[in-house]
This record gives structure tokens, sequence and C-alpha cells, in this order.
């Protein structure tokens, strides 16, 4: 059986490589993706199918062997989301069975709405189309006996009883025994230095790396005791059998690691997203949740704030005073007043609680950055009575009377703004951002608070996290 993975493991290789180039060619964002995975063949023992520790793609041959290229394109692009997507780092106190399945659940539907093909037995749920990971998890039933396609190496169950859990433990073991069989046969490689001849050199030097930390042993990793006398071979035709497939499955992220490649993950994922974009190749259900994801994750209260100072700043002026004051030309600070225009989505989608939190906010950043708030409550027209106005001294309170529940149009605020013929510091709207927008960007800011997922088509948008 060896002998025949051995055999077809280079027409394997020669699959991966096709398909990756057609991603990348087809896909560039998810081409650009899959590059950053290095491609290593593992042993069915643990790598049934296919796996990712964050690090690298791991296949099993037979595996890929019996995959049309459609079918290995799909599971190439669904390892590089699990990582791009950060599933590896966002688990936190979940089951890892339950969010294996959901981050499946998130992935195969994104992908098979960007037109690739799936495998047999990929699992796909209608119902989570346009989900993220935690939005699914909840929906899942405890006692499933689903199983996903592929394996998820990056981490490891911290409950008890998990079914996966044990299966790692074992497979650690495994390691680090094979740890220790592989510092021997370092030490047998070190006597054959000796030797005239020094065939593993060149092999390890041509091998590739991904880890630093891991230097030249990265061309010896743990392999089944059978094969440990071709490994220290030098290089001839029957050589090829020292890329058999790893026996020993990586070992779970540390919490360190895991920290570190979840921000060069979303770096990589913003990147591949600008340059896909910029080639018209990146859209539907997967590029609104890559921009759902890479919204910023501070809490919006301390963004809106941090935009409003940046507008509110005091300033110097070196205007030249008057000549009763002297000759000199003396700097003198100038402190400006803003004048904010607030709308708030009356559509019945956002709940009355948030509606008071956003307001309380509010309130208090206009005391700090000394502004005049004009407030404009609106579904799918002004709300009767509106604008309602508050000066820089008063509180800025919720009117007494907010009718709406009608459908949600944007446009009749930036309308009665034009009328008005005012140009605001800066127009903040508090919505889900479903609904009419202007054709047209104002020429003054807009801040979006936004509920949920939509998307806004400018200005600047602040999920409410």
């Amino acid at each position: 059986m060896s002998e025949h993975k051995v055999a077809d493991l280079g027409a394997v290789e020669t699959k991966l490589a096709s398909a990756r180039t057609r991603l990348i060619l087809d896909k560039p964002f998810l081409g650009a993706l899959v590059l950053r995975l290095p491609m290593k063949a593992a042993d069915t023992g643990w790598c049934p199918t296919t796996a990712t520790d964050a690090r690298s793609f791991y296949y099993n041959p037979d595996f890929i062997d019996a995959l049309t290229l459609d079918e290995t394109q799909f599971m190439l692009a669904h390892e590089a989301l699990h990582c791009a997507l950060s599933h590896f780092a966002r688990r936190q106190h979940r089951i890892k069975h339950k969010w294996d399945l959901a981050c499946d659940y998130a992935i195969n539907p994104l992908l098979i709405d960007d037109g690739l093909t799936p495998p047999p037995n990929a699992l796909n749920m209608p119902l989570y189309k346009g989900m993220t990971a935690e939005e699914i998890y909840p929906l899942i039933d405890d006692n499933s006996q689903s199983e996903t396609l592929d394996t998820h190496a990056y981490d490891q169950d911290n409950q008890d009883g998990g079914r996966q859990g044990q299966m790692d433990e074992r497979d650690l073991e495994e390691h680090q025994t094979l740890e220790e069989q592989q510092n021997k046969e370092q030490q047998n490689k070190e006597q054959q230095a000796k030797k005239p001849q020094n065939g593993n050199q060149p092999g390890d030097q041509g091998q590739p790396r991904h880890e630093p930390d891991q230097g030249a042993t990265n061309r010896d990793e743990p392999q089944p005791q059978r094969q440990q006398a071709q490994a220290t071979s030098q290089p001839k035709p029957e050589s090829e059998q020292e890329q058999t497939p790893r026996s020993g499955a990586p070992a779970p992220l540390t919490p360190d690691e895991r920290e570190t490649l979840q921000v060069q993950w979303q770096q990589r994922m913003a990147g591949a997203a600008q340059q896909a974009m910029q080639a018209g190749k990146l859209g539907g259900e997967l590029r609104r949740m890559i921009d759902h994801l890479l919204q910023p994750q501070l809490p919006w209260r301390m963004l809106l704030a941090r935009y409003m100072n940046s507008l509110s700043r005091d300033d110097y002026s070196w205007s030249r005073p008057s000549r009763r004051e002297g000759d000199f030309i003396r700097p003198s600070l100038r402190s400006h007043q803003l004048d904010l225009v607030v709308a708030l989505d009356t559509s019945g989608s956002i709940k009355d609680t948030e509606v008071q939190e956003f307001i309380d906010e509010i309130d208090a950043l206009k005391a700090q950055v000394r502004a005049r708030v004009t407030l404009l409550p609106c579904d799918a027209q002004l709300c009767q009575g509106a604008p309602f106005r508050f000066e820089p001294w008063e509180q800025f309170c919720r009117p007494t009377n907010l009718a709406g529940g009608g459908g949600t149009s944007f446009r009749p605020v930036f309308d009665w703004v034009d009328r008005q013929g005012l140009s605001p510091d800066l127009l903040i709207y508090f919505t889900d951002a479903d609904g009419l927008f202007p054709e047209d960007e104002p020429s003054y800011p807009t801040v979006w608070l936004v509920k949920g997922r939509s998307n806004v088509p400018w200005g600047q948008r602040i999920q409410l996290n």
C-alpha cells in the first residue's frame, strides 16, 4: 500500500499545483490565501482527507487522488478560509466538535456561492448561508453526529470526553515519541557527515521551510520507524520514498502562536481582498463576510469619540491682531464648535434600549467637544416635530414621541440638510443600513453606526459590536 502511495505522490502534487494555479487565475482572493499554506503530505492515521494547523495545508494523497480537479480547488480554498477567518482563534469557551461543525457550515456556502465544487459529504445547510460561525454555533444540536470533511489540527478539545480531543492527545504522544527517534536519527547523520559523501544536506537545504525555529529538521518530519533507514540515504531514484507522508499530527497552537497567526492572517486576508477587488473578482457573500470581519473591533463608542475629537481639536490662529495690541504677531488659541446632525433610524429594527444608549453616548460626547446637535428621527420620512435642536449647554435627550415603525429610507435626512443649505461638520446615522440611500455622496463627512452586517455605499462605517 505504501508503494502505491509513493508511486502516485508525484501525480497528486501535480494535481494540487494545477488546482492552486487555477485558483490564482480565476479566484485571486482565494488563490492568494492558498499560496500562504505550504502543502505537505500527511498520513491517513491522523489526516484521512485534508487538514490545516494555520501554518500548512496537509493532505492524504489517496484522498486527493480520488477528487476531481474542481473538488481539489474546493479543499485548498476550504483550508485557507479556515485560516483567513481566524477560526483557530475564535472558539473561546465553545465545545470543539460543535465549533468545528459551525466553521464548516460557515465556509462551505461561501465557496459554493463563489462557484467552487464541493466534494461529497461536505457540510452545507442553506439555513446557515451568510451567517458567521458564532451565529451558527447555538443552532447546532449538542448531540449532532455530523462530521467535518477535514481535520482542524490547530486546536485541541478541552472538554471531557471529546472525541477529537482524545485523538489529538494520542497523536501528540506519538509525535513526541517520534521526535525522540528523530534525535537518534540526527546523531546517526552527524556520524555519516564525517564520511566522504553527505547525501542529506542538499535535500535539507532544498526542502521548503515555514517555521524558522525548526531549522533544517523540517526535512525530517517524524516518519514511521520502518522508513527511518531510507531517510538517511543519499538522493537517488528510490529516494522519493523520503517524501512518504508524515505520521505525526502537528501539535495544537499555543495561545501566543494563536495570537500571532491571527494578526498575520487578518493582514493577509485584507491584502488579498484589496487585490481581488481591484481586479473586479470578489463579490457576493464572500465579500460581505470579509467586509464584516475587517470592520474595526474597537467599541463603537471609542471610535466615535476618536472621530469627533479629531474634528473639534483646538487650534492656534496666526492672523494679525489689532494695531492697538502692538506690532507683534502672537498665536492665539481658537476653539471650534461642532455642528452635528444626528439621524436616528426609527423603522423598528433598532431596539428601544439601543436607542437610549446611543442618545446617552452622543450627549456625553457633545459636552466634551462643544457641539450643537440637530436630531432627525426618520423611517421612510422625518418624524413629526423634527428637527430637534440642542445647544452645547443643553442636555441631548430623547423626544417624548418618536413615531416610526415603517419602511426605511435615508434620503429624507439628506434632502432636509440640502434644503436648509447646511454643511454640518459631521452627520451621524444610527441604523441597520437596510434601506434606500441617496444616489450621490454629500460634501460633508458621514458616519454610519451600523447594527447588523449590511454595507453602506459611502461614508465611514462603524460596527455596533
